[in-house]
């Protein structure tokens, strides 16, 4: 809802402006008609106070009268000049010039509206970005393997959502975790299964949010990030290619090495502002630990560290019963020597081979997935399988 408060009150302004334009040009209370003769003669008379002279009306107050007249203005070149000898106050008012004023008055609205909204999509001072997330789609059962982590992890968020009874022990919340692994291994899509399976807020972020064209604006979304996770905590922050903004400081590179620099700087000021109340757990994904400040992934900000491997002959099997769910398989391929066939290839290597082959057998309308399948899938995906194991 936040996110919408701008474009609100760009549409109010914009709206009050077509209001203030209705108001001039069609609310003025004009008065009652009198023929111009009968006006002529009441400005002979001495009767007429007041003269407003518009392009098209004149209109005029009388004396010991509160109501308004107008007639119809004979646009004559001495008409100001008969008024003023009669005594009567003139006033000249210009209706192109008042539509002038109104439209000039509604289009600065408009340019300063659109350079404002411009400078604040720019700058990105919204914390929109920043999305709180309660539950996924997602559980730690459609995760094969890493039962381990799993195990650590709920111990960590449990030490979290009850900082005072482990306090009493002397144990303090783990502040960091690190994931580290090559891609496609699921640090990512563990990190959304923890955001299900922790009754605790989940805020879901990437080093590129972080990214921005104007110098340190990426330092500020840090500490906006850190801000809105207080405000809800007991609270996890993950970040996806932690890499990407953790890199080692490099303190005689370009402009964008001193935005980096800054990043880190406001991570480590963040990390040690903790309080043992604060109720903040991060957890940063990375495909390569060794580029990372070595401030930054200390013990005391990030206190664990976890490899996630290409995942092991018993997982791979699991990965396998998991992928093809509600997928049939051939009777002529062995479960058991597709594990072994898919050695070294990722999580995501294996789905995406078994995707693809349930895609080419369904062009082939065929009812289950074959060894030859899986084979021109591997091709396609450019995912290396050994063949000797499968055929």
């Amino acid at each position: 809802m936040k996110k919408n408060y701008l474009k609100i009150a760009i549409i109010g302004v914009l709206v009050i402006g077509i209001a203030i334009v209705s108001i001039l040009l069609f609310s003025s209370d004009k008065g009652e008609y009198i023929e111009y003769k009968k006006f002529n003669k009441f400005v002979e008379d001495g009767s007429i106070v007041s003269v407003n002279i518009e392009d098209e009306i004149l209109e005029f107050r009388k004396k010991n009268d509160d109501k308004n007249y107008y007639t119809d203005n004979p646009e004559a070149d001495n008409m100001k000049e008969k008024l003023l000898l009669n005594g009567i106050q003139v006033k000249t008012a210009s209706g192109t010039e008042t539509v002038e004023f109104v439209f000039d008055l509604f289009f600065y609205l408009i340019f300063f509206g659109i350079v404002g909204f411009g400078a604040y999509k720019f700058l990105s001072f919204n914390n929109g970005t920043f999305e709180v997330i309660n539950k996924t789609n997602v559980k730690f059962d459609d995760i094969a393997g890493m039962d381990e982590l799993k195990n650590e992890m709920k111990k960590a968020v449990e030490i979290l959502k009850n900082q005072k009874e482990y306090e009493q022990k002397g144990i303090r919340p783990i502040k960091g975790i690190i994931l580290e692994g090559n891609p496609g291994n699921g640090k990512t899509l563990f990190a959304k299964a923890l955001a299900t399976e922790t009754d605790v807020k989940f805020i879901a972020t990437k080093g590129a949010d972080f990214q921005s064209a104007m110098m340190s604006m990426g330092a500020r979304k840090i500490k906006m990030l850190f801000k809105k996770a207080r405000k809800i905590s007991p609270c996890i922050i993950f970040i996806d290619e932690f890499d990407g903004i953790g890199e080692r400081r490099n303190y005689a590179g370009t402009g964008v090495d001193k935005e980096n620099n800054r990043i880190i700087t406001a991570m480590l000021n963040e990390m040690d502002g903790f309080s043992t109340t604060s109720g903040i757990l991060v957890i940063a994904a990375t495909n390569s630990y060794s580029s990372l400040d070595p401030a930054l992934i200390r013990p005391g900000r990030f206190d664990l560290k976890y490899n996630v491997p290409n995942p092991d002959y018993n997982t791979r099997v699991k990965l396998i019963d998991l992928y093809t769910k509600n997928k049939k398989l051939d009777e002529k391929v062995d479960k058991s020597k597709l594990a072994e066939a898919f050695d070294n290839l990722s999580c995501s290597a294996i789905e995406a081979i078994l995707n693809e082959a349930s895609m080419i057998a369904g062009l082939q309308n065929k009812e289950s997935i074959s060894v030859e399948n899986i084979i021109v899938a591997s091709q396609k995906t450019n995912c290396k399988i050994n063949l000797r194991k499968i055929m």
